[in-house]
C-alpha cells in the first residue's frame, strides 16, 4: 500500500465538488457517499498496515521519494470535510475533519519534514525530489481551504481568529511552493530527465497552487466575517489570481511533457496509484476557476471549468477502471 494512496480520497472528494458546483448534483452526492467509504477503507488499511508491517511503514516514513506520500491523509481528510460542508450540509461532521485535518497536518509537517531533514543518508536532488514533495503545500492548504468555508458557522467572537489562522496558512504554504517547486523546476531542466522520471505526481505542479487558488477565493468569500481580511481584500485577490496564472502555465506544458513521456519515448500506460494524484489537479482546477470567477467577475472564463469538468470526470472514471482492473487481475493469480 503506497502512503499516497489517500490521493484517491482527495481526487474523488474534488471531483465530486466540482460537479456540485457546476450543477451535476446526482454525479457529486453519489461520488461524496462512495468517497466516504473510500475514506473508511483506507484508514482501515492504513492502521492495519502499521500493525502488520511496522517496518515497512517506518521505511516509507524514512524514504524521501515516498515519505511525502503521507500529506495525502491530510488532504483527503480536509477534502472530504469540504464535501461535507458542500454537498451534505453538515458544519459539525466537516469541524469535527477539520480539526483532524490539523493535527495531522502539525504531525507531517514537522515530523516528515524534521525526519528527512536531519537522518544521514540523503539521496542527490536528481533522485530525491518529485511532484509529491509538493503535497506538504496541498496538505496545508487544504487545510486553509476547509477552514475558511466553516469559519462563518463559529461564534462572531472566534471568526476573525479562525480566519487569521487560515490565512497565515495560505500563506505560508504559498511562500512553500515557491521553494519546493523551484527545486522541481531546477532538476527537470538541468539534470537528465527519462521517462520513468516523470510520474504522475509531476501534474501536482498544477495542483498545489490550485488548490492555493481556491484557498484565496475562500478567504475573499469569508472576508466580512474579518476586519483584517477586508483590509487585506486587494492583496489577496492579486495573489489568488497570481496563483491561478500560474496553475494555467502549467497546464500546456504538462501535456506536452505527457505527450513526449507516452507518445515520443514510448512509456506503457499502466494503472499505478499515483496516478490518483493526476486525476486531483484537474478536478482542482475545475474548482477553483470556477470559484474564481465569482469573486473575481470574470465571466470571460465560465468555460474553462466546464471544459475541465468533462477531462476531470473521465479522468476520474479510467483511473478507478485500472484500480478495479489490477484487483481483478491479482485476485485471479492468487487463486490455486
Amino acid at each position: 500500500m503506497h502512503p499516497s494512496y489517500f490521493a484517491m480520497v482527495m481526487a474523488t472528494g474534488i471531483v465530486s465538488i466540482a460537479s456540485f458546483l457546476l450543477g451535476l448534483k446526482l454525479i457529486a452526492r453519489g461520488l461524496f457517499a462512495l468517497n466516504i467509504g473510500f475514506y473508511l477503507v483506507l484508514w482501515a488499511l492504513l492502521l492495519l498496515r502499521c500493525a502488520r508491517y511496522p517496518q515497512r511503514v517506518k521505511a516509507d516514513l524514512l524514504h524521501h521519494g515516498r515519505s511525502v506520500g503521507f500529506f495525502t491523509i491530510v488532504a483527503g481528510t480536509c477534502v472530504l470535510g469540504s464535501q461535507f460542508v458542500i454537498i451534505g450540509g453538515m458544519w459539525t461532521l466537516a469541524a469535527m475533519l477539520w480539526y483532524l485535518g490539523i493535527v495531522l497536518w502539525l504531525c507531517c509537517t514537522y515530523g516528515i519534514i524534521t525526519v528527512l531533514t536531519v537522518k544521514e543518508s540523503k539521496p542527490g536532488l536528481a533522485e530525491g525530489i518529485n511532484g509529491g514533495w509538493l503535497l506538504p503545500v496541498v496538505a496545508a492548504q487544504s487545510v486553509a481551504v476547509l477552514g475558511a468555508q466553516l469559519a462563518g458557522g463559529f461564534a462572531t467572537s472566534r471568526q476573525p481568529g479562525v480566519l487569521l489562522f487560515c490565512l497565515t496558512v495560505w500563506l505560508g504554504a504559498g511562500m512553500l511552493y515557491i521553494w519546493i517547486i523551484s527545486l522541481i523546476f531546477y532538476r527537470y531542466t538541468f539534470f537528465e530527465l527519462h521517462p520513468s522520471d516523470l510520474a504522475p505526481p509531476y501534474w501536482i505542479n498544477m495542483g498545489a497552487v490550485a488548490i492555493s487558488t481556491l484557498a484565496g477565493t475562500m478567504l475573499l468569500a469569508a472576508a466580512p466575517h474579518s476586519f483584517l481580511l477586508s483590509d487585506l481584500t486587494p492583496f489577496v485577490k492579486g495573489m489568488t489570481l497570481f496563483f491561478w496564472s500560474t496553475a494555467t502555465w502549467w497546464v500546456p506544458m504538462l501535456i506536452i511533457l505527457g505527450v513526449w513521456r507516452h507518445v515520443y519515448r514510448r512509456f506503457p500506460l499502466r494503472y499505478d496509484p499515483l496516478y490518483w494524484g493526476a486525476v486531483f489537479p484537474l478536478g482542482m482546477y475545475t474548482a477553483c476557476t470556477y470559484r474564481l470567477t465569482q469573486v473575481m467577475h470574470a465571466e470571460l472564463l465560465t468555460w474553462v471549468p466546464r471544459v475541465f469538468i468533462v477531462i476531470a470526470l473521465a479522468a476520474w472514471a479510467l483511473t478507478l477502471f485500472g484500480l478495479i482492473h489490477q484487483l481483478v487481475v491479482q485476485s485471479k493469480s492468487r487463486q490455486p
